[in-house]
């Protein structure tokens, strides 16, 4: 529950005087002179530990939780911890909305995402500044500790999250994590720009459905070399302030209490001096009795989780009590409470959250969020995320159609552009917004063609309905209930015309009930759908064909199926509760002609050019969501294929004959088979962003040569890896994948052509403990400016159970047509080590086979070959790493 305090502005001599007179903990000093904490000539240790020695027990104890509350005799403002960037300000109204993180993950470019999230942060201190009022203090989703990002590694394509990562390989998500992390928290000596959260530690990855109970026993070898490289980085080279443990166990302990992870990994092998989070509710997961269980009770469940080193809860804000309790009973030392508040206190100091405002990053302002030039570096990063992954000569354009057909359930809605965890665009472009534009010409006709799972979904007439089944008279029913559960008498009722609801005002406790009978103008099966804002239930003659009534905090599009007949009259009853203070909602329905893929087919034949725009949006892969239609269960994926009425639909379009440019928006890998060998050329758009149709357009155009790469296997088939709940690596990704892959990790194509010089290795032999520089002469040998991704891979031919090969260095480079630059990578004892069984890592003397290209060196047959070359180094002697 939020807590609404009064707010306190006090001076520092009167500000003082109360502290002296009402802490029970504090020492007897002066009244005139300012307490320790408010000297900021002292480290921000020094001041939290003073400010914290202040505290009542309930005091302590409540700071513990996400949702902080004031403490106003101490001077210290409510704060809420929790707040999202994944891949911009999330949930704070306008803001900068970049490409969703595997997007930024496919651009392969350090410096951008360095800059992405430089950006970000300006743009979180600015709207800190907005709430000058609040300094010191937020409300939800309006502070500076940034959970982001999210760094697990993308072991399934399945999993419903993975947008959310920096995909499969754990040095490109290292690399790009780091990159986010120095991003977010500036390089100020002073203050944190934002704090920085990398998450979920560790080995999470889905499946959603049961991540608040599953106990995973990754073997030390699966540990080292993939689930923890990205955190030790962050941590290590990155600085991060902050990480978040998951909701899993790892080997029988939970996450948020797990002493290999947060003891032995995070603070005595990495030297992690900051804060830990709880990812939310994760706390009372150790003692939930559907959960973990892994405590009979709450107090002793906070007590091992403040052992093991979380000190911020996230969830209820009952822990807070409970922590209290564990203390009075003796069960949790008050000590390590303490700890864990001067941690968090020391983070609020850095951020600058005690001092005056004016003092605190001075220079940003609160118009510095979602400015032009950010909206404009947002279309750059989703130009430079977009990988080409077929083209048979189509693009780019050679000159302005006349006429272009925008077809797809993608094509114009705002969920394509900003998967999850987001913020709002002010300026949205979709990619029909951002082809009309580009090619202002050119008619352009749009139809929908299909919905993501269903096809398209218009509402239900009112004419349709009666309120009895001898249609005496017209319209429904509907039935005013003040709470969900719709118990005892409804506070009204009375005949309206259709289905269709508009809540107003404040209040998010009401329900409705429609009934009625509804007429079928056709023979055949037909889709409901309530599209509404919080949770509802169909009943078709009685039949529930759609229950969506525990929804979370995203609207539902399930969907039911019932076969009516033409001219038959059927029972319809609808229920749904109010989630948001105002909305509309409305019954919609698919007719068994499909009218929309008729639409689509005539668009096509009027047209000289097909752009088909298919995918998926986070109101199907997603966080732990309601989602159970084929292909599709709680949030994850169970099909990697492309839905089948949008396939459908791609395949009736492509039958008019007309050139068709597939563009995907996505978060995660499609099987996209069937579109690989008919569809002349294919774009990964992934979540583009607030600009992103912009960006999609000029692509197309020719405007850019497309350099984005994989950071994910596109499989052919899900049948193709292991089972979704088996977090083995064997068989998985492109680092222990033998199989053929549709589209394999590091692949992209580009409007120009590149050619590599033979290596050079600065010795041919090099120690255990020393270092080797590899350097390649790259052309650009083609006839168009662009960038190349160089890309270093490893391999350990003479070493058993090794990956097949490693990505170990990477850099994107600008080339003029016809410019040579030299690329050089270095070396040392890391990144030529391998890990043993044990998971330790060592160097080990033998072969080490080196490639360098735009991509990996095998592909499968009639792809487009990556242009590269390979060179073998030879390592002499053993060295033994620290973890």
């Amino acid at each position: 529950m939020k807590r609404n305090l009064t707010h306190y502005s006090l001076n520092a001599s009167v500000l003082a005087l109360l502290v002296c007179l009402s802490a029970p903990t504090a020492q007897a000093q002066n009244p005139l002179e300012s307490p320790a904490y408010q000297d900021t000539t002292k480290t921000a240790e020094q001041r939290a530990a003073d400010l914290v020695s202040r505290m009542s027990l309930e005091e302590k104890a409540a700071q513990l939780i996400n949702d902080a509350p004031a403490i106003p005799r101490l001077g210290v403002r409510e704060y809420n911890w929790w707040n999202e960037g994944l891949h911009g300000v999330a949930a704070h109204g306008y803001a900068t909305v970049f490409p969703q993180a595997v997007g930024m993950a496919a651009t392969f470019d350090e410096p951008l995402i360095h800059r992405v999230a430089d950006t970000i942060s300006v743009e979180f201190r600015a709207k800190y500044v907005a709430s000058r009022h609040r300094f010191g203090g937020s409300d939800w989703f309006r502070g500076l500790t940034v959970w982001s990002p999210n760094i697990n590694i993308f072991r399934d394509p399945r999993w419903g999250r993975g947008q959310e990562t920096y995909g499969e390989d754990p040095y490109l998500t290292a690399r790009i994590g780091v990159a986010f992390v120095k991003g977010l928290q500036g390089e100020d000596p002073v203050y944190y720009r934002t704090i920085a959260t990398p998450k979920h530690y560790a080995v999470h990855s889905g499946p959603e459905a049961s991540r608040h109970r599953d106990n995973i026993n990754p073997s030390r070898y699966d540990l080292e070399d993939t689930y923890l490289p990205a955190f030790r980085a962050t941590i290590v080279e990155g600085k991060a302030v902050s990480i978040m443990c998951a909701y899993n166990a790892i080997d029988g302990q939970p996450a948020c209490a797990n002493d290999d992870l947060l003891v032995k990994h995070l603070r005595q092998d990495w030297g992690f001096k900051g804060f830990v989070v709880s990812d939310c509710d994760a706390v009372g997961d150790i003692y939930y009795k559907t959960s973990h269980h892994y405590r009979p009770t709450p107090e002793e469940g906070v007590t091992v989780a403040y052992q093991a080193g979380t000190d911020l809860i996230c969830g209820n804000a009952n822990e807070a009590d409970h922590v209290a309790s564990a203390v009075r009973k003796g069960i949790l030392p008050e000590s390590l409470v303490d700890t864990a508040l001067v941690r968090l206190f020391s983070a609020r100091f850095k951020l600058g959250q005690f001092d005056p405002p004016a003092q605190v990053f001075p220079a940003i302002t609160a118009d510095d969020y979602d400015t032009q030039a950010n909206r404009d570096f947002s279309q750059h990063v989703a130009e430079s995320a977009m990988v080409l992954l077929k083209n048979d000569g189509l693009l780019p354009l050679k000159s302005e159609p006349r006429t272009i057909a925008v077809i797809g359930p993608n094509a114009d809605t705002m969920d394509s552009l900003v998967g999850n965890y987001n913020g709002d665009p002010s300026h949205p472009v979709t990619v029909l917004a951002g082809i009309k534009a580009r090619f202002p010409n050119a008619t352009v006709r749009y139809a929908q063609g299909s919905g993501l799972i269903d096809p398209v979904m218009t509402a239900v007439p009112d004419d349709s309905f009666c309120r009895d089944k001898d249609c005496a008279a017209k319209g429904v029913t509907a039935s005013h209930f003040a709470s969900p559960e719709m118990s005892g008498t409804a506070q009204k009722s009375a005949a309206e015309a259709g289905i269709h609801q508009a809540w107003k005002g404040e209040q998010r406790s009401g329900a409705v009930r429609y009934d009625g009978y509804l007429t079928a103008p056709e023979s055949g099966e037909y889709r409901f759908r309530y599209d509404a804002n919080g949770g509802y239930r169909i009943w078709v003659n009685d039949k529930l064909v759609v229950d969506a009534w525990r929804v979370d905090w995203r609207p539902s599009i399930a969907t039911g199926a019932v076969r009516l007949e033409a001219g038959s009259r059927n029972a319809i009853r609808v229920e749904s509760f109010q989630r948001q203070a105002a909305g509309d909602e409305k019954l919609v329905w698919s007719l068994p002609s499909d009218t929309g893929a008729q639409e689509a087919v005539a668009a096509a034949k009027e047209s000289d050019l097909v752009i088909f725009v298919a995918g998926l949006s986070q109101r199907v892969e997603g966080e732990e969501m309601r989602v159970e239609t084929p292909g599709f269960s709680g949030g994850d994926r169970t099909s990697l294929d492309l839905p089948p009425v949008q396939q459908k639909v791609l395949e009736q379009v492509s039958a008019t004959g007309k050139p068709v440019v597939l563009v995907l928006i996505n978060g995660s890998a499609l099987s996209v088979n069937w579109a690989d060998k008919n569809v002349p050329a294919i774009v990964e758009a992934w979540y583009p962003g607030g600009q992103g149709g912009a960006a999609v357009a000029r692509l197309i155009a020719g405007d850019f040569s497309p350099a984005g790469r994989l950071p994910v296997t596109f499989y052919r088939s899900a049948d193709q890896i292991p089972a979704f709940t088996d977090y083995t690596m064997k068989g998985r990704t492109y680092r222990y994948f033998k199989g053929e892959a549709l589209y394999p990790f590091g692949y992209g194509l580009s409007y120009t052509k590149f050619s590599y010089a033979p290596a050079k290795l600065s010795a041919a032999k090099v120690a255990g403990n020393g270092e080797v520089t590899v350097s390649v002469d790259v052309t650009n040998s083609g006839a168009r400016d662009g960038d190349e991704v160089v890309q270093l891979y490893l391999s350990h031919p003479g070493q058993k159970d090794t990956p097949i090969r490693a990505l170990a260095r990477f850099d994107r480079i600008h080339l003029k047509a016809g410019e040579t630059k030299t690329v050089t990578f270095t070396l040392d004892s890391r990144a030529l080590s391998t890990v043993n069984a044990d998971g330790s890592r060592s160097v080990k003397p033998g072969k080490v086979n080196l490639w360098l290209g735009g991509g990996q060196p095998d592909q499968r047959p009639g792809l487009a070959k990556a242009p590269g070359i390979a060179t073998t180094l030879t390592v002499t002697s053993a060295q033994t790493l620290e973890p």
